[in-house]
């Protein structure tokens, strides 16, 4: 998952421009032709421990009793409250040296996002035990009782209000994985109910921490991948509008092109 305040700040500042809004994102995506990746775990009809091809759970469906707009409610409140140290926060890490997959990991499923970066960043995983699941954030976008503007909102409407602005922005997506392309990745999009996290102070995206409330939405993957190494290449664009960040805030596009390689245990 990424920040999309800090990327666009980023990017303007690359264009020359000294101010930019933060914002809370994060990504993958995917295309619409080409070799597939079958989604055959729906409702956990295969054991992890039996896959012996990478599997992608079907959208509506569930995993673990969980639904997609579930586990990425966990994802959220998983990473909002991570510190920032020792270990760089996963938003801000693009190797495994600067935080391993591993880290802060527990259960059955592991979490993983896209870090905070403009352009393409290539990732090395350590070794995932065998029998884990991997989900994937794929580009989204939070707002919350605790962000700063464009994303701050007390009120469950208010915060899906700009949780469902933003994501609209999301486009040109893409996932390989394998070399084999998701199709149809935007079935893969889930939007949470309100939920509420524990921040840290600092946290990944404002100083000042506290009790939060929550809504996200955005594009996901629910993987089990075999035993052996994998290479996954996702990332898409946020076409930003006119306005968008603040009053008088110009178009920009932040694109995003990530590979990340795992290696699953035997």
């Amino acid at each position: 998952m990424e920040n999309l305040v800090s990327l666009a700040k980023r990017a303007l500042s690359a264009s020359a421009l000294a101010t930019a809004v933060a914002m809370n994102l994060t990504s993958c995506g995917g295309g619409d032709s080409g070799g597939a990746v079958t989604g055959a775990v729906a409702n956990n009809a295969v054991v992890p421990s039996a896959v012996t091809t990478a599997q992608i759970v079907p959208p509506g469906s569930t995993f673990r009793g969980q639904t997609y707009a579930e586990w990425a409610a966990a994802f959220w409140q998983w990473a909002l409250a991570l510190p920032l140290a020792p270990l760089q926060h996963p938003f801000a890490a693009c190797n495994s040296t600067d935080r391993p997959i591993s880290a802060d990991q527990t259960g059955s499923v592991w979490f993983w996002s896209a870090p905070d970066t403009i352009g393409s960043c290539n990732q090395s995983a350590v070794v995932i035990p065998a029998g884990k699941a991997v989900f994937l954030t794929m580009l989204d976008v939070e707002a919350s009782s605790l962000d700063d503007p464009p994303f701050r909102a007390t009120t469950y409407a208010g915060q899906k209000a700009i949780a469902e602005k933003f994501a609209s922005r999301i486009g040109d997506l893409f996932c390989f994985i394998d070399g084999q392309q998701v199709p149809n990745i935007t079935a893969y999009f889930a939007e949470t109910q309100q939920f509420h996290f524990h921040a840290p102070s600092p946290w990944i995206f404002e100083t000042q921490g506290g009790n939060g409330t929550s809504v996200g939405a955005g594009y996901f993957l629910m993987l089990q991948l075999p035993p052996g190494t994998h290479t996954i290449r996702y990332g898409g664009v946020f076409h930003l509008q006119a306005n968008d960040l603040y009053p008088g805030s110009s178009p920009l596009d932040i694109q995003k092109d990530i590979t990340l390689t795992v290696t699953m245990g035997g």
